[in-house]
């Protein structure tokens, strides 16, 4: 579940508050400031209104209660100069229109969300935002255009007349730098070029073992964490905290000085990489952001192309064989929480053979009876609880003691103002993507009405039959048994934000009840544990969230003992 840098140009920004208002139909024209785009654009058009000076509107826009207000609007050939009149009827969150803002005091701010235009394989012609290296964030994507907030007052009858001008870019981010420890790679995937009819590119950040200098006779097993986009190889410092880092409080976890930890965690795990009886191993984060997400759910999907086959075809041979990795399936292995968790299982399911065991922590859905609190198969609406005298609303969103924040309705709307057509780049849309089939306009087709919630049955039984993991699992254990026993191990807090306990439950149901061969895996879960909770029963969350690179090293060492072939090399790679 979910989602660097900037250096603006520094460039001028054109706003008139005239007298006359306008109530619910204001008069709000955005353009593209002269010499700030070569062509003409297509993409989002957002306009965002915050009564929070602290930030810039874009910066707070989300499905909590603590969200401002942001409205949306598809484009096409926008020539720089020329004024585009945003609709007042244009769809927003949380409140519908711009005729619904209350009065008040408000920073004012547009974005263009800048699409490009693919022609797919299949013969589709889409236009979607390309990820620039940011990992699919709207709001801070190199080549966006924005203005800079302006105090505009709302009054009694609704908004002044603005003009607004789209003048600072978002400039392209520097890629990390290769150190002692870290590699990063990028390579270009044919596969993936090949569907999206451009060049496309899967990259990753590869940890060296201590030693790889020094010892180039030995050959390494491969850790693969999987989640969202990593900007660099996360959670290894070789330096204790900064002295002079001032303590923040996460009010997440309840927690003083939480950055401090954060850092302290990670020179601790460098310490532990190091240590002389810590076993070798190549640990690398992928990079392969999609045109839909921040990554692509690691799977082969009629919209996204063969991400899947692209990744453990393409990416990790490359990464063994430029790393010296083992090469083999049974020195391979998957481990994630919440979309890692999903892609950690998913993957181990679609390839079980390349693959040795997945360590699936708060995975997304893994059983789409419940996805989230909402029964795909059964359910009519994924908004509403059915009834005949009263109307309430499903939730997305609590926390461990059952507090309600956001419901599915909402996320979906502020994800529809984002973007149609699956475009959003957030979590309900990116599962839309990879689940669903290709619509005959070469988007994926929608689960459900995105503005209603009714539910498409013939979309849903498409998603049961090639992504619904326990279904997968229990239609094809005759088969797939043999090579996953042993593999599966699923970890999540009864307490969920997401609800994502629930699905587990119904795979561990399943799990347990196999046979011919009994799965031999584990599922557990945290008390009262909320989203992150990986499978430490000792450690608090806060902590054990920042240990997935060192936690599951034990229970991969027997699992390599236990099922490494006959003359597999269980020692170039043991030195102290």
């Amino acid at each position: 579940m979910r989602k660097y840098w900037v250096l603006p140009l520094i460039v001028v920004l054109l706003l008139e508050c005239k007298e006359n208002v306008t109530g619910e139909n204001p008069s709000i024209f955005i353009s593209v400031k002269d010499g700030a785009a070569d062509a003409p654009l297509d993409g989002r058009l957002l306009l965002m209104f915050s009564n929070n000076p602290e930030q810039e509107p874009r910066f707070q826009i989300n499905s909590g209660l603590n969200t401002q207000l942001i409205f949306g609007m598809n484009v096409e050939g926008i020539q720089a100069g020329e004024p585009i009149s945003f609709d007042p009827q244009a769809l927003g969150f949380p409140y519908e229109n711009l005729g619904m803002i209350p009065p008040g005091t408000y920073q004012v701010q547009a974005l263009l969300h800048v699409y490009e235009t693919f022609n797919l394989s299949t013969g589709h012609q889409v236009k979607l935002p390309m990820d620039n290296g940011e990992g699919q964030q709207w709001n801070r994507s190199p080549g966006n255009l924005y203005s800079t907030p302006v105090s505009v007052q709302v009054g009694p009858d609704g908004i002044p007349s603005l003009e607004l001008t789209l003048d600072q870019k978002i400039p392209p981010i520097t890629p990390p730098e290769d150190t002692e420890w870290i590699r990063h790679i990028r390579i270009k995937s044919e596969k993936l070029s090949e569907f999206w009819g451009r060049d496309m590119y899967l990259g990753a950040h590869v940890l060296l073992p201590k030693g790889f200098e020094e010892h180039p006779e030995a050959r390494y097993p491969l850790m693969i964490f999987h989640g969202h986009f990593p900007s660099d190889f996360g959670g290894f410092r070789t330096t204790p905290p900064d002295p002079n880092l001032e303590p923040e409080y996460s009010a997440r976890f309840g927690v003083e000085g939480y950055n401090i930890i954060q850092q302290q965690e990670a020179y601790d795990f460098y310490k532990r990489w190091n240590e002389p009886d810590f076993p070798r191993f190549l640990i690398i984060e992928i990079q392969h952001p999609t045109p839909y997400y921040d990554d692509s759910y690691a799977v082969n999907s009629a919209s996204q192309g063969p991400y899947g086959d692209a990744i453990t075809h393409e990416l990790i041979p490359y990464i063994e064989k430029e790393f010296r990795g083992l090469g083999e399936g049974w020195a391979r292995f998957l481990y994630g929480g919440s979309t890692g968790g999903w892609e950690a299982l998913a993957v181990q399911v679609k390839y079980p053979e390349e693959y040795n065991g997945c360590f699936a922590a708060c995975p997304d859905p893994i059983d789409f009876r419940a996805y989230c609190l909402t029964n795909i198969y059964e359910d009519d609406n994924a908004y509403w609880y059915e009834s005949d005298h009263k109307q309430l609303e499903v939730p997305a969103h609590r926390d461990y003691l059952g507090h309600i924040s956001s419901t599915v309705r909402e996320e979906n709307q502020l994800e529809l103002v984002l973007g149609d057509k699956s475009r959003s780049g957030q979590q309900w849309d990116i599962w839309e993507a990879t689940y669903s089939p290709q619509g005959d306009d070469g988007y994926p087709r929608r689960i459900w009405d995105k503005s209603s919630g009714a539910i498409d049955k013939e979309v849903a039984r498409y998603w049961q039959e090639n992504y619904d993991l326990r279904y997968i699992l229990e239609r094809d254990w005759e088969k797939l048994g043999p090579s996953l026993r042993g593999k599966i191990h699923i970890y999540c807090g009864d307490m969920d934000n997401y609800y994502l306990n629930n699905a587990v439950y119904l795979m561990e149901d399943f799990l347990e009840s196999t046979t011919d061969p009994y799965y031999e895996g584990e599922v557990l879960y945290g008390d009262r544990a909320e989203h992150c909770w990986n499978g430490d029963p000792e450690l608090p969350n806060h902590l054990s969230r920042l240990r997935y690179n060192s936690m599951y090293v034990p229970k991969i060492m027997e699992r390599i003992r236990k099922s490494a072939p006959a003359g597999a090399d269980l020692s170039s790679w043991r030195y102290k």
